[in-house]
C-alpha cells in the first residue's frame, strides 16, 4: 500500500462510471487541437465563422420574437438586439479576415476564466494526487495562453488565435484521459 491520498469513493466512482465518456472526450479534444496547431490560420476562421452563424441564428430568434410581442412595451429595445447580433453574425460569417482581432481577445478572456476553473478543479482533486498535476498544467496553459494572446494583439491575431485554442484543446483533452486514470 503507498500512502498516496486516494479518491473519495465517490468522486472515483462517478469519474469510472463516465469513463468511456470522458475518454472519447479526451481523445476527441486531443484531435481537433492537433489539427488546429497544424492549421492555425484555418481554425482561427472557422471559430471566427461559427460564431459568425451562431448570432445569425440568434439575433434572427430574437428579432423573430420582437416582431411576435410588438405589444409588448420592450418589443423595439429587444428588435434592435436582433438586429445588432445579425449585424455581427454577418459580419464575422460572411467576411473570414475581419474581426480575428477582437475574437483573439475574447478568446484570451475564456482562457483566463478556464484557467481560473480548472484551477478549482485542481484544488478539488489534488488530495488524491495521481493525475491531479495534469490538472494544474492544464490550468496554468489556459491562463499562460489567454495572457500570451492579449500580450501579442494585434500582429499575432491572424495565426494565435488558431494555435492557441489548438494547446488549449490538446490540454484539455489529456487532463479528461489522465481524470479516467485517477479513478482506477
Amino acid at each position: 500500500m503507498t500512502d498516496r491520498p486516494t479518491l473519495p469513493e465517490d468522486l472515483r466512482a462517478a469519474i469510472a462510471e463516465h469513463r468511456g465518456r470522458f475518454t472519447f472526450l479526451g481523445w476527441a479534444l486531443i484531435v481537433l487541437g492537433v489539427l488546429a496547431i497544424l492549421f492555425p490560420l484555418v481554425a482561427s476562421i472557422a471559430a471566427k465563422v461559427l460564431i459568425g452563424w451562431l448570432l445569425l441564428l440568434s439575433g434572427a430568434i430574437v428579432l423573430y420574437s420582437a416582431f411576435q410581442a410588438r405589444r409588448w412595451r420592450s418589443a423595439l429595445a429587444t428588435g434592435a438586439i436582433g438586429v445588432l447580433q445579425i449585424a455581427a453574425g454577418v459580419y464575422l460569417a460572411f467576411f473570414p479576415l475581419t474581426g480575428l482581432i477582437g475574437l483573439t481577445f475574447l478568446m484570451a478572456i475564456l482562457f483566463l476564466a478556464q484557467g481560473v476553473m480548472e484551477l478549482m478543479l485542481w484544488n478539488q482533486h489534488r488530495p488524491a494526487g495521481r493525475g491531479a498535476g495534469w490538472l494544474l498544467f492544464s490550468a496554468i496553459c489556459s491562463v499562460a495562453l489567454g495572457v500570451l494572446l492579449i500580450l501579442g494583439l494585434p500582429g499575432t491575431a491572424l495565426w494565435a488565435l488558431g494555435l492557441m485554442l489548438g494547446i488549449n484543446l490538446l490540454s484539455s483533452g489529456v487532463s479528461f484521459l489522465t481524470l479516467t486514470r485517477m479513478a482506477g
